[in-house]
């Protein structure tokens, strides 16, 4: 197989997920919006947190929300819990790497805030003990995963939101993960200011 034809068939994998996921994923999609809007609303805010490639998206959900997504509007409250280095290698040195999130997460969260949780794999410990840190401090879990959602789907109760894409290879589930993000914003942009006109 040359290059050109494996690249074309990352392409149709990626588009086809995206197309079979999107009636599973739609209305919770909505419905996570809503929840996080609500914060905003309430004067809250949302804590984002995963490793690698989550954590990217992490921060890229932070950016949106404080900067802009498509339209102006005022800046709204996410943090990134993956970029205070000091904090990280602090807590990872003098505790355990699983404890980096969930410390941030009790130091910064209060009730009513959101805690954005992204896993591909659904069993990253530190974003596991942080989803434990948000319910003590009373606060809603959107969870974004993959196969199946592992210990993270066993974790989120009624009130929080699982956002867990059908597959089961990482690069596919980040797309998935980095669309759902942006529907996010959008979504959450058009609650706050309405349509476009």
């Amino acid at each position: 197989m040359d290059t050109t034809h494996r690249i074309r068939a990352h392409f149709a994998d990626s588009a086809e997920l995206k197309l079979a996921a999107v009636d599973v994923m739609a209305p919770l999609i909505a419905r996570a919006a809503g929840l996080m809007t609500d914060c905003l609303l309430a004067d809250g805010k949302i804590l984002a947190c995963g490793n690698g490639g989550s954590a990217s998206d992490a921060q890229h959900f932070a950016a949106e929300m404080v900067g802009r997504f498509e339209r102006e509007r005022p800046e709204l409250p996410a943090l990134s819990l993956a970029t205070d280095t000091s904090i990280l290698t602090a807590v990872a040195n003098d505790y355990d790497f699983s404890q980096v999130f969930a410390k941030q997460v009790r130091a910064l969260g209060r009730s009513g805030d959101v805690l954005l949780a992204l896993s591909t794999s659904g069993n990253s410990a530190n974003v596991a003990l942080a989803i434990d840190a948000a319910h003590e401090r009373e606060m809603r879990v959107v969870a974004l995963t993959g196969r199946g959602g592992g210990r993270i789907g066993e974790l989120l109760t009624g009130v929080d939101v699982h956002l867990c894409v059908p597959h089961s290879v990482t690069a596919r589930i980040q797309e998935v993960h980095l669309l759902t993000i942006h529907c996010l914003c959008d979504a959450i942009d058009t609650n706050l200011l309405g349509e476009e006109s």
